[in-house]
């Protein structure tokens, strides 16, 4: 297109093919049309050649006869010895088109269409013409343009050759229980979007399917459960408005949201989750009953080892549900030498979603131990594994990052060495229950 033609120089609007329709029936030149529209004018004249309709002559009271010889033609006996006594001219039966040797098909031809404007809008003979026409019609052409348009991206834009290359790349990792997302992030050569990638799993052109994505299965209805603790005494000055008023007046208050994980009916242990959630850094705790004492002993324990100090930097306001582990605050809140050393608050009932990170970080739980799955064969070994794995995979909502990654910077040394979990490659991340398989 040339540079002095002014528009955007993108596709054409329907706006633009609705005036070169109005302007083809008003005898508009092609060049006026194109300086209406911001187009080149040989723009125009391929859209109208490319996007043209063909509407075939009338052939009422026609006759038989399609040679383009027939008027002039004064042949007679063509059929030889087999009707000798015919005295017609053979033009005028049924079967000379057939059996004639100099035959040649009348044309419905208009030699106007071979010039601009190329279709028949404008023409004023058009109503009583006998010959084939074309007309161009704005809604018939913007439709043609879109199913071309939509055709030409669809299907594999890759070659054979790559395509095997990214299976074997893509396709373990997704076994792995890794999203396409981590895989991308992790392997940034392989240059396709998220979406792309999602759409080869989808149209079957990688060895994986949708059932091997976790996303892709759909979520059962979750069981309400009530809250757990009688006392309503112990939610005073820790309900979830109390909360909000805290955060408040002190916004940048690191919050941790706390949370326990149970196995299948019968199972015995459950998990005690910790979320950090200025980095989304999980920490889990396998505890042998789920009983407020045993959630007192890993706080405990805890300061044990990071310090009553470095324990209240860390952990200065936990949000939590209403289950009965949870049931006894002051004791959770009080440290070993009676030094307060945290504050709990509580979340609504059935309000799951007040503590929507811990909430979340919980399916990367349930894609190594689904529901169903008992803890009771499970060691704290194996809990920490798990969580190095789940801590290792990037999360979009962190930039690419990993909490694990994150958490390195922004929590102590101390207490990352408390949580014993450690660093995993890229390739390495497992989100299946091959994980902890015995």
């Amino acid at each position: 297109m040339s540079k002095s033609i002014p528009g955007n120089h993108k596709h054409m609007t329907q706006d633009n093919r609705v005036t070169i329709e109005k302007g083809l029936d008003t005898g508009t030149s092609l060049r006026k049309i194109a300086e209406t529209i911001e187009k080149d004018p040989s723009t125009v004249s391929k859209e109208i050649k490319k996007h043209r309709t063909l509407y075939a002559h009338n052939a009422f009271n026609e006759s038989p006869n399609k040679c383009a010889l027939s008027r002039d033609c004064k042949r007679k006996h063509l059929c030889g010895d087999s009707r000798p006594s015919c005295k017609k001219l053979c033009y005028t039966c049924s079967h000379c088109n057939r059996i004639c040797s100099d035959f040649i098909p009348k044309s419905y031809h208009c030699d106007l269409l071979d010039k601009a404007p190329f279709v028949c809008n404008g023409c004023h003979k058009k109503n009583h013409c006998r010959m084939d026409k074309y007309y161009y019609k704005a809604t018939t052409a913007f439709r043609q343009y879109r199913t071309v348009l939509v055709e030409s991206r669809t299907g594999i834009n890759i070659s054979e050759a790559d395509l095997k290359v990214l299976d074997e790349l893509v396709a373990p990792l997704i076994l792995q229980g890794q999203s396409p997302y981590t895989i991308l992030n992790n392997h940034p050569e392989i240059g396709l979007s998220e979406k792309t990638l999602y759409n080869y799993i989808e149209q079957g052109a990688l060895s994986v399917k949708n059932i091997d994505l976790p996303k892709k299965v759909a979520y059962k209805v979750r069981n309400v459960h009530k809250t757990e603790i009688n006392d309503s005494r112990v939610f005073e000055g820790r309900t979830f408005n109390d909360y909000q008023e805290y955060m408040k007046a002190h916004p940048d208050t690191p919050v941790v949201e706390m949370d326990t994980v149970v196995g299948c009916e019968g199972s015995r242990k459950v998990l005690l989750t910790l979320h950090f959630a200025c980095c989304s850094f999980m920490a889990a705790f396998l505890l042998d009953s789920k009983e407020a004492k045993r959630v007192e002993a890993v706080f405990d324990s805890l300061e044990k080892k990071i310090s009553t100090i470095e324990f209240c930097l860390s952990f200065p306001l936990i949000l939590t549900d209403r289950g009965g582990e949870f049931a006894h605050p002051d004791v959770l809140e009080c440290g070993i030498d009676s030094v307060i050393r945290t504050s709990i608050y509580y979340c609504d009932p059935m309000c799951s979603w007040q503590k929507p990170h811990c909430e979340k970080n919980h399916e990367y739980i349930r894609k190594i131990c689904p529901k169903g799955t008992s803890f009771d064969d499970y060691t704290q070994y194996d809990i920490d594994r798990m969580m190095s794995h789940i801590n290792s995979s990037p999360r979009e909502s962190l930039g690419g990052l990993t909490p694990y990654a994150l958490a390195e910077m922004m929590l102590s040394k101390t207490l990352m060495k408390a949580f014993g979990l450690r660093k995993i490659a890229p390739d390495d991340v497992i989100l299946t229950p091959d994980l902890l398989k015995k």
